[in-house]
């Protein structure tokens, strides 16, 4: 590769980024439908024939903010390490928890939160390209550090409603970030030790009750699986020999 091509490389990625950036700040300002392209290429200071060439177009350029803004608010490679850390399950919960209310709740949220937290409102058209971009390999992260914690398999449908128990109330945290009025923003402006904290003993007690009532329903199939077989003909119970 000559200095050249190399120089090219780089002034078109950075042009690239730059137009991702504005374009970040002006969906998460105004919406996607507010957003013209045209303005995006004038917040950029590029012409509007870049943004079809690196994204494709305005539909093309959102896609690719929402996988950045969800980048953003947690690295794949960030969740890979916390799975794989020596530390118990639990203190992976709170790890988690923490990295969704410390954004959420600064002074001055990035624009990929504001991103999200429309999208999570009101999820537009773009919105299942996190769920195939970004999504599934965070879930089976989230999904591997829940069934630590209650026992309850990765495949079992019941671990997927213990997810969303998690995860719904941080969700919502996001969406106060942009300013919702009531009991929300009560919350998010409060001591942020003591959001993580509440979220953190909440979750905690709903998947031990979960995982106790988990174990309750397996352990009779448990023992109807693992009962010896008898020799002879089955008699009904209380039957005399």
């Amino acid at each position: 590769m000559t200095e050249a091509t190399s120089k090219r490389r780089t002034d078109g990625q950075a042009t690239r980024e730059r137009i991702l950036e504005a374009a970040g700040e002006l969906f998460g300002a105004d919406g996607y439908a507010q957003t013209t392209a045209k303005a995006i290429a004038d917040r950029a200071e590029v012409g509007l024939t870049l943004i079809n060439y690196h994204f494709d177009g305005r539909e093309g350029l959102y896609r690719a903010v929402l996988i950045e803004a969800h980048r953003r608010l947690g690295k794949l490679s960030d969740l890979r390490d916390l799975a794989e850390s020596e530390l118990p399950a639990t203190a992976k919960l709170r790890v988690l928890i923490y990295g969704l209310v410390r954004p959420a709740t600064k002074r001055r949220p990035g624009w990929h939160i504001n991103v999200l937290a429309r999208e999570i409102f009101a999820p537009s058209a773009n919105f299942p390209v996190l769920y195939e971009a970004e999504v599934p390999p965070k879930l089976a992260i989230v999904k591997r550090i829940l069934s630590d914690i209650t026992a309850i398999p990765a495949d079992d449908p019941a671990l997927v409603r213990c997810v969303i128990s998690v995860l719904a109330p941080c969700s919502m945290l996001l969406v106060a970030a942009r300013g919702a009025p009531g009991p929300l923003d009560e919350v998010r402006r409060m001591p942020r030790e003591a959001i993580i904290n509440h979220l953190h003993t909440y979750a905690l007690a709903g998947l031990e009750a979960i995982a106790r009532e988990h174990g309750r329903r397996q352990s009779p199939m448990s023992n109807r699986v693992s009962a010896p077989k008898q020799s002879g003909r089955s008699r009904p119970v209380g039957s005399k020999k």
